[in-house]
């Protein structure tokens, strides 16, 4: 009788729970909006931490192994953390220093000279007989300089006047930069408490959570954390690969802004599929600049080369380092792209790697269990 009151009270209070839910609806949104946007530094501090995690435990593989001298232990994680954050510091500065000057300047020359290469165009046009007078008067009558700068404002953001955007911008830095800092500080009492928040974790989830469920969920983080790990290092090394292929392949053929391309092509190679070719599209328009013919030849050059390294380099290097099917990543490449830019692009294929292993062994084991009740 009890055991039945119970169950009673536990399907009145879930339907209660399900009512509110369903007329605070808005509400509730609202709640959930402001507790994400409270939380995301320590989301993005999360994110940090594991990808820090990486090359630290790196350098904690080699940071005088077998040692059991006592300031040698005690001097591993500081030292290792430390290192991991230089690393990647400075991969980042190194990556500003050689774009942002290039990029830079390129613009400067696309804003220069596109006007005077338009006109140029009018001009010769206006020697052609069968060229409309309307035609003709549109390009006499265009200030190419003046509509080329409003085209650049409208790409930035249209966000009014000059002011306005001063300011959003401004804020918008302010507020990045503080979540970052926010982000880091907490990044690092995560990697320095790894291990006390490790055991924490599993004593609560002990205390809470059924065996059976701790097994599943403990299975399902086993398989997420493989393949976020996978990815990450498997894309690194390719694009570490492929931006030094691309930057050596242009300075033999005697390319322009061969280090800006060939950085440009393998840090947009850390997206799937579609990154190498958004690099490759900025490195044309950049080159392009400078010679289209020389611009043509870059993209024969780069197709090629995508080719070579796709078959025959990362297979090798990397491995099947995901186990996910060539249409399944394009898919999540997409899909995680329209939900969330270039973050969900980022995040969607670990994402649907870890879903397709889950369902694959599900399946395989229903299938096993037919095979054992038919035997």
């Amino acid at each position: 009788m009890k055991s039945r009151w119970k169950i009673f009270l536990q399907a009145g209070i879930s339907l209660f729970i399900l009512y509110l839910c369903i007329h605070y609806w808005d509400s509730l949104i609202h709640l959930l909006k402001l507790l994400l946007a409270a939380g995301t530094p320590l989301l993005m501090g999360c994110v940090l931490a594991y990808i820090f995690n990486i090359p630290m435990t790196f350098y904690e593989r080699h940071y005088f192994p077998g040692s059991k001298k006592a300031g040698i232990i005690k001097s591993r994680r500081p030292v290792c953390m430390l290192l991991a954050f230089l690393s990647v510091l400075a991969a980042v500065l190194l990556l500003l220093r050689i774009v942002i000057p290039e990029l830079s300047s390129c613009v400067t020359l696309l804003l220069t000279s596109v006007p005077a290469a338009l006109a140029e165009i009018g001009e010769s046009l206006a020697e052609k007989p069968w060229i409309s007078d309307s035609i003709q008067e549109f390009f006499d009558t265009m200030d190419w300089q003046k509509s080329l700068t409003n085209i650049v404002y409208s790409v930035l953001g249209g966000l009014g006047s000059a002011g306005d955007y001063a300011v959003t911008i401004v804020s918008r830095t302010v507020t990045t930069a503080a979540n970052l800092m926010i982000a880091f500080i907490f990044s690092v009492y995560i990697l320095a408490g790894r291990e006390t928040l490790g055991r924490q974790l599993k004593t609560l989830s002990d205390h809470y959570l059924r065996s059976g469920w701790l097994t599943k969920i403990s299975h399902v983080l086993a398989i997420a954390n493989d393949c976020f790990h996978r990815y990450i290092v498997g894309q690194c090394t390719e694009a570490v690969i492929l931006g030094a292929l691309c930057t050596a392949g242009m300075l033999l053929f005697r390319f322009p802004y061969a280090a800006v391309v060939g950085v440009t092509v393998g840090f947009t190679a850390l997206i799937p599929v579609a990154g190498a070719y958004i690099g490759g599209a900025v490195g044309f328009l950049l080159i392009l600049t400078s010679s289209p013919l020389k611009a043509i030849l870059f993209v024969v050059y780069l197709v090629t080369l995508q080719q070579l390294e796709g078959n025959i380099i990362y297979p090798k290097v990397v491995g099947t380092s995901l186990g996910l099917p060539g249409i399944w990543v394009l898919a999540a490449v997409i899909i995680g792209g329209g939900i969330s830019g270039i973050g969900g692009m980022l995040a969607g294929v670990p994402i649907s790697a870890c879903l397709y292993r889950l369902i694959r062994e599900d399946v395989h084991k229903d299938d096993r269990k037919e095979k054992t009740v038919s035997a």
